[in-house]
Parts: structure tokens; C-alpha cells; sequence
């Protein structure tokens, strides 16, 4: 049992903490935000890894959740599957075995490949980086005065900026990512044309993490909010509509049969098979190696970065997940997979 209201740790800024914030609501599930930096925020319990959103959860070894010692708990995914279990109503996994396969990887596409055209656009451009150290700062108290606020806010542009090594951006890889972010864009306008979600009339865990994402991409930093504006407004609209689907009522007749995929949807999976797909694949391969470098190539042109332990293992839990299906379910997940450039993911092996 899990205790409500759910208690997290989190900031306006984590596309993550607002994935999990607009997936609470969608769910109708009570929780308390306590913001990054503010003073409900001290003699929290602190995570091995201090990530946003962390949550304040009873430990799950322990004999009853109605008292006892918290722990600090993040890392979105596992945590939606986890309260899939502890509340009921209004699910976020497709009831189809293989379309629940397909939300997981379009959930992990969105958090660890659309996150990289979020940290791109916010330290890559100087508008962008002018906004975010101005503002960042302020949302744990914007009573701090200018004076105490300046040396965070110097150095919160050059922590962040450093961090783009470990995502991936750089001189190299720029344009593969903006041109990903800009496809993505359009894939998602023609989507949501045939359909309101990803898989029907109901919101999935993949659309609130492509949401996450979204927030900052659309709603915060200027230049890619322009070409959203540009390039979808339908994208933008979506944006808005899904910070709060509490009132939308739903059942289970609004998910699409696994045989009614759309050919937006197979094109969206195209688009993972054309980036993800590859520097995920490099990326394992270098961390198993103990390489410091990521080399691969994505369209055609070179791509280059550190290499990235946590994606080598959010590949390995992709890759157990669809080892874990059962055969048949396997045989129409690989079907749905077909001629998208995602099936080296599932290989038997690694290696090139």
C-alpha cells in the first residue's frame, strides 16, 4: 500500500517532474510537489542519484506501507508501472500486451532521445541559455534577491552546459538533432490528426513522457518553441491540453486494437529506428567496452559523445522486456516492428 498524497521532490524545469505531475493528474492520484531548493525541501531522504522528479515512498521490502522509514525513489518508468499496481483506474499501459510493449519503447525513445533535443536547444543557443540561467533559479522562491540569486544563476549555465557532453550534443551532432526534433514534430502533427493519443482516444505512458519533454521544448525555451509554433501548432495545442486530462473519462474501448496501427504510428517508429535506434546501440557497445568514446553514425553523418551507463541499461531492460513476451506476443510486436529500423534493438547479440 502506498500512502496518498504521494510526496515528491521536483522543479518546473525537469520535463520528467512534469511528465510524472500530468500522469498524477490524468490518474486522478493525490501527491504534494515540493520544489526543488525551497524549504520543504530540507531533511528530505536523498536518492543514491539525485534525480527530479524524486518520490518519498514507503521501502517496498517493507511489511506494511502505512508507517516506517521512506526511501527516495526516481526514475520515472518503473515508478508508473509501480503505481499501475498500487491504485487502480485509469490505466496508463495499452490492455494489449504488444501495444504495451510498443508504449514502453515509445516511452523510452522520449525520455532518452527526445531529452537530447531538450538539453540541446536549452544550452546549445544563447537565447535559450540567457533565459534558462535567468529563470531556473527563481522557481524555488522568486523572493530571493537579484544579488543571491546571481551566483546560481552563473552557475547553473555552466553545469548544464557541461552536461551536454554526457547526452550527446556537440558540434557534430547538432544537426542530426535538430533535424530529429523537427521530423518529430511532424510526426507527431500527422498522428494526431488520425487520433487524439498515441494508441486511441486515452492517454498512454509514452504520450506523458513525449509531453515531459514537450514542456520545455514548446513551453519554455524560445527557439524551439518557434519552430514548434511553425511546424506544428497542433503539437503545441497538445502540449497545453495534456497538463491536465483530469476530467477526460475514459474506458477501455479507447485504446486501438494492435491490427488498427496507424501508418502515423508505424512512421514515428521509423523515427526511432532512425536515431535512437543506432546511438543507443553504439552507446551500449562503449560502455560494455569501456570506451570513452560513442561513435556510430545516424543519417548518414557522424555522431559522437561520452558514453552514457544509464541508456546502456535502459537498452538492457528494453531488451528484457521483449525477451520476457510471450512467443506470440512476440511474433506481432516483431510484425510491428518491421521496416522500422528498430529490430536490431531485439537482437540476438550487440555486436555489429
Amino acid at each position: 500500500m502506498i500512502p496518498t498524497p504521494l510526496r515528491l521532490l521536483g522543479a518546473p524545469g525537469s520535463p520528467y517532474t512534469r511528465k510524472m505531475l500530468a500522469l498524477l493528474r490524468y490518474r486522478r492520484i493525490p501527491y504534494q510537489l515540493i520544489l526543488q531548493g525551497s524549504r520543504e525541501s530540507e531533511g528530505l531522504p536523498r536518492p543514491r542519484v539525485p534525480l527530479l522528479p524524486t518520490f518519498f515512498l514507503p521501502a517496498e521490502n517493507a511489511a506494511s506501507g502505512d508507517g516506517g522509514e521512506l526511501e527516495a525513489v526516481t526514475d520515472s518508468t518503473p515508478l508508473i508501472r509501480r503505481f499501475e499496481v498500487a491504485f487502480e483506474g485509469r490505466s496508463v499501459i495499452p490492455g494489449d500486451p504488444a501495444l504495451a510493449f510498443l508504449d514502453l519503447l515509445l516511452e523510452d525513445f522520449a525520455d532518452e532521445w527526445l531529452t537530447k533535443a531538450m538539453f540541446h536547444y536549452r544550452w546549445h543557443f544563447a537565447p535559450d541559455i540567457e533565459k534558462a540561467r535567468r529563470v531556473l533559479p527563481l522557481w524555488a522562491n522568486p523572493s530571493v534577491s537579484d544579488e543571491a540569486v546571481a551566483p546560481f544563476q552563473a552557475m547553473i549555465g555552466e553545469r548544464q552546459i557541461e552536461r551536454l557532453r554526457v547526452v550527446g550534443s556537440n558540434e557534430a551532432t547538432a544537426p542530426v538533432i535538430e533535424a530529429s526534433y523537427r521530423r518529430i514534430l511532424q510526426r507527431l502533427d500527422a498522428h494526431w490528426t488520425v487520433q487524439p493519443f498515441l494508441f486511441g482516444g486515452r492517454p498512454a505512458s509514452a504520450d506523458f513522457a513525449l509531453f515531459g519533454q514537450l514542456t520545455q521544448l514548446v513551453g519554455f525555451d524560445p527557439t524551439p518553441a518557434a519552430l514548434a509554433l511553425e511546424t506544428s501548432p497542433r503539437v503545441v495545442a497538445q502540449v497545453d491540453r495534456m497538463e491536465d486530462l483530469s476530467g477526460l473519462e475514459v474506458d477501455a474501448a479507447d485504446w486501438i486494437a494492435a491490427d488498427a496501427v496507424s501508418e502515423s504510428l508505424r512512421d514515428l517508429l521509423r523515427e526511432v529506428g532512425r536515431g535512437y535506434v543506432p546511438v543507443m546501440l553504439a552507446n551500449a557497445r562503449a560502455v560494455a567496452m569501456g570506451a570513452e568514446v560513442v561513435e556510430t553514425e545516424v543519417d548518414g553523418a557522424r555522431w559522437t559523445q561520452r558514453p552514457f551507463p544509464y541508456q546502456a541499461k535502459c537498452l538492457g531492460w528494453l531488451r528484457d522486456a521483449h525477451a520476457a513476451l510471450d512467443p506470440a506476443v512476440s511474433e506481432r510486436v516483431d510484425a510491428l516492428l518491421a521496416g522500422s529500423g528498430c529490430e536490431p534493438l531485439f537482437a540476438a547479440s550487440l555486436e555489429e
